[in-house]
């Protein structure tokens, strides 16, 4: 017999974005039972469903897990309690009943009143500041002692995404990775985005892996760069490197980058190039000095454009701007996505999944590789937003800037 129980709401557009039915699911996924106690459905686009059932289980532990996933999908629990909350222990250490958020809006009920709470990102704790009605996610390494950390899941609250009712590419596509996706059709409402983002003042982000330079692809994202679509480019050692041993040498990993062959001795120019910028002490003062002048990382600095590189054990090196200490490097990126509405994520895995969990769920975000299981790990790690093409970078960037020269269009008319 399921002899604890819990009574929870959901409300919203909960049927046509298969809300409810999937909060069944989890429900029985997870050996517990429901009933219905009672639903009212919304008969028109702008009013919304409600429904409210007493979710029961055969133990409190069970019907905790439980109430913790249904969390998720937005539901609230009936009691209006207020969120609870511990000291930290220590810095850097958390309450042992602490609760983990997602990308989600999530809200925290204090003093009777429900609270948003602020830098929303998977994967973190709350802390809160009755006194002050306040509540903010934050890092557990960057919690200090004393702090009031939210536990349990009484008085916290997710509002999932909706089903969006306008025809746009990032409501239909979704996260389904395929290579058979009608590319052309995506990357221009894509090109779209980006003229509706840049005439709003605002933010885009690239995150960009080596074989753009490969491909002979970074002369492209230069030139979106100085013409104001890029406010934030996020990368490793390995963008940088090769995209100064193209400018100073025009190779790539030691590959002419005009016929594709072989350079005799190219295999050193990668290194040669981190050596001349080591020599003149940062990626800004090779450009300063004229020592560099075109390229991505050129126009990046030129252009104002947050710039972060975040390294890792196998770089060689490194160049002199790559941040070699991991959690500073998680500080910098985190305060350079303030403000961004599109994350182009184009052929890397570790950096674009680094990246996908520190989004929130409402940012618009597109996946490109060769590969279609770098998409498909996106998604896996909880960027479920994400919407995925398989391609070759360069022939997305090409395709894109053309996109992007022929201009913008007239905003399609919502459904009837």
């Amino acid at each position: 017999m399921n002899r604890f129980s819990e009574e929870v709401t959901l409300e919203g557009h909960i049927i046509d974005s298969w809300t409810l039915p999937r909060a069944f699911d989890t429900i029985m996924d997870l050996g517990g039972s429901f009933d219905v106690l009672e639903m009212q459905v919304g008969r028109a686009k702008d009013e919304a469903s409600f429904a409210r059932m007493k979710v029961s289980a055969t133990s409190e532990k069970k019907l905790e897990e439980i109430l913790l996933a249904l969390q998720a999908h937005g539901a609230e629990i009936a009691s209006r309690e207020d969120v609870a909350y511990q000291p930290a222990p220590a810095d850097g250490v958390l309450p042992e009943d602490f609760y983990s958020t997602t990308h989600l809006p999530t809200q925290v009920r204090l003093n009777g009143h429900w609270v948003e709470v602020k830098s929303t990102e998977m994967d973190l704790a709350i802390v809160v500041s009755p006194a002050y009605n306040e509540a903010r996610m934050v890092p557990a390494g960057e919690v200090v002692a004393g702090e009031l950390v939210a536990v349990g899941h009484d008085g916290i609250r997710i509002l999932p995404p909706q089903r969006s009712r306008s025809r746009e590419v990032f409501s239909f596509m979704g996260s389904n990775v395929s290579s058979e996706h009608p590319k052309r059709l995506v990357i221009e409402a894509i090109a779209q985005q980006l003229h509706e983002v840049r005439a709003r003042g605002g933010r885009v982000l690239v995150v960009a892996g080596p074989a753009i330079v490969h491909s002979g692809a970074g002369p492209i994202l230069a030139k979106l760069i100085r013409e104001g679509y890029v406010q934030a480019v996020f990368g490793g050692n390995a963008i940088a490197t090769h995209d100064v041993e193209s400018q100073l040498y025009g190779t790539s990993l030691g590959v002419s980058l005009q016929d594709g062959l072989a350079v005799p001795g190219g295999h050193r120019n990668h290194m040669a190039a981190i050596n001349t910028i080591r020599r003149a002490g940062s990626l800004q003062k090779a450009v300063e000095s004229g020592l560099l002048q075109s390229g991505v990382m050129y126009e990046c600095i030129k252009n104002n454009v947050d710039l972060v590189l975040a390294g890792s054990v196998r770089d060689d090196g490194p160049m002199p701007d790559v941040i070699t200490d991991t959690t500073k490097a998680q500080v910098k990126m985190r305060n350079a996505l303030h403000g961004v509405e599109l994350v182009l994520m184009i052929a890397t895995m570790l950096h674009s999944i680094a990246t996908g969990n520190m989004l929130k769920a409402s940012t618009k975000v597109v996946a490109v590789d060769i590969n279609p299981a770098v998409v498909t790990k996106l998604a896996d790690r909880g960027t479920f937003q994400a919407l995925g093409l398989v391609t070759d970078a360069e022939l997305f960037l090409r395709e894109l800037s053309n996109a992007v020269e022929a201009g913008p269009k007239p905003a399609v008319p919502e459904e009837a």
